[in-house]
């Protein structure tokens, strides 16, 4: 990276956006907020729309042009928040011309642009952030440090539940659209011996519209666990949740509950141990049912943890959480679970996305 990209002590990193449709103002109002960054620029194709979005008293500038924006030796990093489609080749672009990027999920529409991003990155030494915000909330901040204090023992399912009416996305499926929020939490949670290497996706089209509304994911994890998940366009109701399951403990988070978010529980199934393995099927099953803890919480904006971890990460020249690789590994997962089903729901191994 060009030394005027390298932010001295005390220096404010300068910083673009690109897209100012659905999640583009929030990036706009986070970079803003932070004390780390100097928004410069607001870049979309519909500039009267990006106006809006930096308002009156905005010193931003907004342009339609990303040239115009790469032209300008003042900024050093770029958020990317444009349809899917777009993100390798923005992110791409922006990396060539020596800029930090942050992109939103998902890293990019296949796995081989994604590769393209984290090589550019790392041969030019550049951070590469997946904008995975829900990792940088209290509630599964909490529940990675339960895991590795192996607080909950060891794990043995985990299941998430994303679903609502709508919105019906126009280009992608279901699975596109809302399964990278859960499977970044799982990325994030799981142990990296612990991760998915396989995949069986089933879904459905009762809209008739050639894409998924509904769909059903199943990874077998190491050790025999599972992880499940469940994301729907169609459900008259709406729910967010992930419930994991351990050999000492449960957690649940319930992401709509506004007073008991995460709710761990001294809960379980225990198993008699016995010396004779063929009495294996005898054993005596006991159930342990006891308290019930939820414990108090940060209050925060995910998003802007996610900002402080982009700021800190190009300030102290080092990976973020939720770097490019971690988004690679979620396209990986994603590409193996529309090839599984495609093929009617066969387990899929995620290293084999594109046979």
């Amino acid at each position: 990276m060009s030394g005027n990209h390298r932010p001295r002590a005390g220096e404010r990193i300068g910083m673009a956006v690109v897209g100012a449709g659905y999640w583009g103002p929030n990036l706009v109002r986070n970079f803003g907020g932070s004390e780390e960054f100097d928004v410069r620029w607001l870049c979309d194709l519909d500039e009267a729309r990006a106006r809006k979005v930096v308002g009156q008293n905005s010193t931003a500038r907004v342009t339609s042009s990303l040239d115009e924006v790469l032209d300008d030796p003042a900024v050093a990093a770029v958020a990317v928040a444009t349809p899917a489609a777009t993100h390798g080749v923005i992110g791409v672009t922006c990396l060539e011309a020596d800029r930090h990027v942050l992109i939103e999920k998902p890293l990019a529409a296949s796995v081989a642009e994604g590769e393209k991003l984290v090589s550019v990155a790392e041969d030019r030494g550049l951070v590469l952030m997946c904008d995975h915000t829900f990792c940088y909330t209290p509630s599964v901040q909490r529940i990675r440090r339960y895991i590795e204090e192996g607080v909950l023992g060891d794990l043995q399912y985990v299941d998430s539940v994303r679903i609502n009416l709508g919105l019906v996305q126009p280009d992608i499926d279901v699975l596109w659209d809302l399964a990278p929020h859960d499977l970044s939490i799982f990325d994030y949670l799981l142990p990296p011996d612990r991760r998915p290497t396989a995949v069986a996706a089933h879904g459905a089209d009762p809209l008739g519209q050639g894409r998924a509304s509904v769909a059903y994911l199943t990874m077998p994890l190491a050790g025999g666990a599972v992880a499940h998940a469940h994301v729907n366009w169609l459900s008259p109701v709406k729910v967010r949740t992930v419930i994991i399951g351990g050999s000492k403990r449960m957690v649940m988070w319930d992401d709509l509950n506004a007073t008991q978010k995460l709710s761990l529980y001294d809960s379980g199934v225990d198993v008699a141990p016995t010396l004779d393995e063929e009495a294996r099927r005898d054993k005596l099953i006991s159930y342990r049912v006891g308290d019930v803890v939820s414990p108090a919480l940060p209050v925060h904006e995910a998003l802007g943890r996610v900002v402080d971890e982009f700021a800190q990460s190009i300030r102290e020249d080092r990976a973020p959480q939720t770097d490019g690789r971690a988004g690679l590994r979620i396209l990986r997962v994603l590409e193996s679970a529309s090839a599984s089903m495609a093929s009617g729901g066969a387990l899929r191994s995620i290293s084999e996305a594109l046979d």
